[in-house]
């Protein structure tokens, strides 16, 4: 795994992807505001880099679990802005029980070793 900020866990692999599609089921986002969005939901505590953040994007674009077009950023700037898919919130609510079951496995032994 790679580099990571002391003060930031670092993510557990197919997290990522699963934070990006709970993020945008609010709506379309651009990167940048996903990003910000999975920060303030974490208290600050999750931060993606922007290669973690943007292959992640590619990944879902690829799954057509996203799709994205082009827009105006609140500061006028050019922006692509991603948004979930049927297909994708299907993705999002199984990502969610496995990853859910995982770490209630993982809490029990932790209790218990």
């Amino acid at each position: 795994m790679g580099k990571t900020d002391l003060n930031t866990p670092e993510l557990p692999a197919g997290s990522v992807d699963l934070l990006v599609l709970k993020a945008l089921l609010g709506g379309p986002r651009h990167g940048y505001a996903i990003a910000q969005r999975i920060r303030e939901l974490s208290d600050d505590v999750l931060a993606l880099g922007e290669s973690s953040l943007y292959t992640s994007l590619q990944r879902l674009l690829l799954n057509g679990w996203v799709t994205a077009e082009w827009g105006a950023s609140e500061n006028n700037r050019r922006a692509r802005y991603y948004t979930l898919t049927a297909q994708g919130r299907k993705h999002l609510q199984i990502q969610m029980q496995e990853f859910e079951l995982v770490v209630s496995a993982i809490q029990r032994v932790l209790r218990t070793a």
